[in-house]
Parts: structure tokens; C-alpha cells; sequence
């Protein structure tokens, strides 16, 4: 029989963090600190306008793009947090999370062979999406030693002739790293000098621990090069709302909608309505959630602090990224080990690149006392590879 399926997508790996998630979710009394998902509820005043949308019958399709008042309550936000502005009409389009963004943005501005810098450690899905657009991924490897930021000479090693797209993953997943606007200016730069144009994947925006979040998008000469890409997951709790969004300029937006108009038709209707409320009145809940996480943040520097793990300080999102390269482990065995010993699902570094040995991704959208009884369990694991116990 003919072989059914695309070698190229056999070619594309699963993804590491799916791997320990469902070992942990078949063992008794684990705990996972594995998915990069917020414990919070959504908001209620959301949710109520979402349940109010459905039982006023609003339950058709929107236009492609998305709603309009969505869309100028997202140009709005864009305006008052990240001071740049946008057409809501011609430069902004609601997608599935933030995930079909990336995806589509990739397959409307690429072209076989075209080069895409992806900085390394990140999100698991930038690569697999160079791929499935026909492009080529160049990863740009950051290091602990730079604060996990990029770097103008590591960017200028990597560019060739044939690079059109640079990816920005910051606030960074999952190393917590966050590029100041003054590191922005200078990437920038390099970006108009060469010629290049920018994914920036802004999730993690609201979840900001240090100064307001910067985009490159507001940087001057910038706005025509960026993809600026954001939605609903993380900063307002709305993970299964599916809602995410891009702003850009008319000529990428317009193909990046003709992708999304065949293979999605329009985000979902209940969830668009839903995402209104949250931009017009969540501020308090955001600051809320960041102020929590922000104490978990510093609970779990000080924990590793005190059991003689390094970790970098993240400034951004809500992970930690512990260097475990002094215990002669590498990433897959000191998750494997923890989880089997201990019963704590963390990720190995080596799940978001290459340039990941040597660390774990610990989460902490988690409850305090979740953390505190897995910090606990990793001490003990720690002070058994140190022979203390």
C-alpha cells in the first residue's frame, strides 16, 4: 500500500512537553509543574459575557477577521500599553490562539528555502512552523551568561542572505528572559539594516515583573516589519477560550487572513464577546494574577537559593529555568528521575532546543501550597544527589 501519510510531517517531532505531562497525569499523588497553564479561573465579569452572549443567541459566525468591536478594543489596548497604533479594519485579525497566529503568519510570508532565526531556548512550536511553511530554521543560541537575551552579534553571526524572518519570543518561554526596549533598539537595528522582518510572539506581555513590557513594533521603522502577535491565554486565565491575535501591516495581514479565512473561518463567536470584557474591564484581575505569580516567582528563587541550585531570575511569564548541570545529569534523566522518584513532572531543558541541556522548565501557574509541597519533594531529591540524606 502507497504510504498515506507526508514525510515531512513524520519528520516533525511530538512535543517534549506532552511526554511527562502524561506519565504524571496516570500517576497517583504527582505533581506536575510541567504545563505552562494558569490555575486561576477566567475571570467571572468574562465568563458572565460569554454566558450572556450564548443566551442572547449570538452563536453564528463573524466575519473573518473577527468581531469589530473586538477589534478596535485590541487596537485600543495596543495603544494604551504598548503605544503603537493599529487600523482595526485592515491590520488586525482574531485568530485561534495565539498558536494559528505563528502558523499562519509563517506560511504567508515565507517561501521555500527562506531562513528563519528562531532563538533558542523557546516555544516548541516556532521550528515545527519554519518547517511546515517550507522554510528553513537557523536557531540562534542563547546563553545563561547573557540573561537568556538575544544579543546583536549572536543575531549578526547567524544572517545570511537567504534570512528573511526573525522570530522574537519574548517574555520568553521558558526561560522567563525579557528584552528591555533599549536591547530592542539595538535588534532593530540590525533588522533594517539587513532587511528583515519580525515574528514577535507577545503572550506572556502582562506577566511583566520588571519595568511595563516593551514590543518592537513601537520602535520607528519597525511597525512595517512586524508581526506582532498576542492573545488571551495567559494574561487573562482563558486558556480553552482558544483566542488569540496578530497586528500587522495590510499587505502581511491581508494573506495571513486569506490562510485563516479556508482553514478556520473565524475564531470562536462566544469566546470573541468574552474577550471584549477582558480587554475592557480585566486590568485589576491582570494585576492580580501577575501580583500573585510574582510571589510564587520569588518563592521558588529563594527555594533553589537554599537548596544550592542556580537559577537565572526570570523577569518575565511564569516559569523558572534552574541550571542542574552540577549534578552530572542530563536534562531527560534528572526529569525522569524526579518524577519517578520524587512524583514532580518538571520539563527537560533540551524540549525547547538543543541549547536546553543543562536546565528544567519549572512552572509555577500553580497554587502556592502545590509549589510548596513540590519544592519540598525537590529538596529531597537534591540533598540525595548531594549525598545529604
Amino acid at each position: 500500500m502507497r504510504n498515506p501519510v507526508s514525510d515531512k510531517i513524520v519528520n516533525i517531532p511530538f512535543s517534549g512537553i506532552r511526554k511527562f505531562f502524561d506519565i504524571v497525569s496516570e500517576m497517583k499523588d504527582a505533581i506536575s509543574l510541567g504545563v505552562g497553564e494558569p490555575d486561576f479561573e477566567t475571570p467571572w465579569h468574562i465568563r458572565e459575557e460569554g454566558i450572556y452572549s450564548l443566551e442572547k443567541g449570538r452563536t453564528f459566525y463573524t466575519s473573518n477577521a473577527g468581531l469589530k468591536p473586538l477589534k478596535e478594543e485590541i487596537c485600543r489596548y495596543l495603544k494604551r500599553r504598548c503605544d503603537v497604533s493599529y487600523d482595526p479594519e485592515q491590520e488586525v485579525l482574531v485568530t485561534v490562539g495565539g498558536s494559528e497566529a505563528i502558523d499562519i503568519a509563517m506560511r504567508a510570508m515565507l517561501n521555500e528555502g527562506d531562513e528563519v532565526l528562531v532563538p533558542q531556548p523557546s516555544y516548541v512550536s516556532y521550528v515545527p512552523c519554519v518547517a511546515l511553511a517550507d522554510g528553513v530554521p537557523v536557531v540562534i543560541e542563547l546563553e545563561e551568561k547573557d540573561e537568556f537575551k538575544l544579543t546583536p552579534k549572536k543575531l549578526l553571526e547567524k544572517i545570511t542572505e537567504r534570512t528573511k524572518l526573525l522570530v522574537l519570543p519574548f517574555p520568553n518561554n521558558p526561560t522567563g528572559a525579557i528584552m528591555e526596549k533599549e536591547r530592542l533598539e539595538e535588534i532593530a537595528k540590525i533588522v533594517i539594516e539587513k532587511d528583515l522582518f519580525v515574528i514577535s510572539d507577545e503572550i506572556y506581555s502582562e506577566l511583566t515583573y520588571k519595568d511595563q513590557h516593551a514590543t518592537i513594533a513601537a520602535i520607528p521603522g519597525m511597525k512595517e516589519r512586524t508581526v506582532l502577535i498576542n492573545g488571551f491565554s495567559k494574561s487573562y486565565a482563558m486558556t480553552g477560550w482558544r483566542l488569540g491575535y496578530a497586528a500587522a501591516p495590510k499587505v502581511i495581514l491581508e494573506q495571513m487572513l486569506k490562510i485563516h479565512q479556508y482553514a478556520i473561518m473565524c475564531a470562536p463567536t462566544t469566546s470573541q464577546y468574552a474577550a471584549v470584557s477582558a480587554l475592557k474591564n480585566g486590568d485589576g484581575d491582570v494585576a492580580m494574577m501577575r501580583e500573585s505569580y510574582n510571589q510564587r516567582r520569588r518563592f521558588l528563587l529563594n527555594s533553589f537559593k537554599e537548596m544550592g541550585v542556580d537559577c537565572f531570575e526570570p523577569m518575565g511569564a511564569f516559569y523558572t529555568f534552574p541550571n542542574i548541570k552540577r549534578f552530572g545529569m542530563t536534562s531527560e534523566e534528572f526529569a525522569t528521575e524526579l518524577l519517578k522518584k520524587e512524583k514532580v513532572a518538571v520539563v527537560p531543558g533540551t524540549a525547547f532546543g538543543d541549547c536546553g541541556e543543562g536546565f528544567v522548565r519549572i512552572s509555577y501557574a500553580y497554587s502556592l501550597e502545590s509549589l510548596k509541597e513540590a519544592l519540598g519533594r525537590i529538596r529531597r531529591f537534591v540533598d540525595k544527589l548531594d549525598g545529604k540524606v
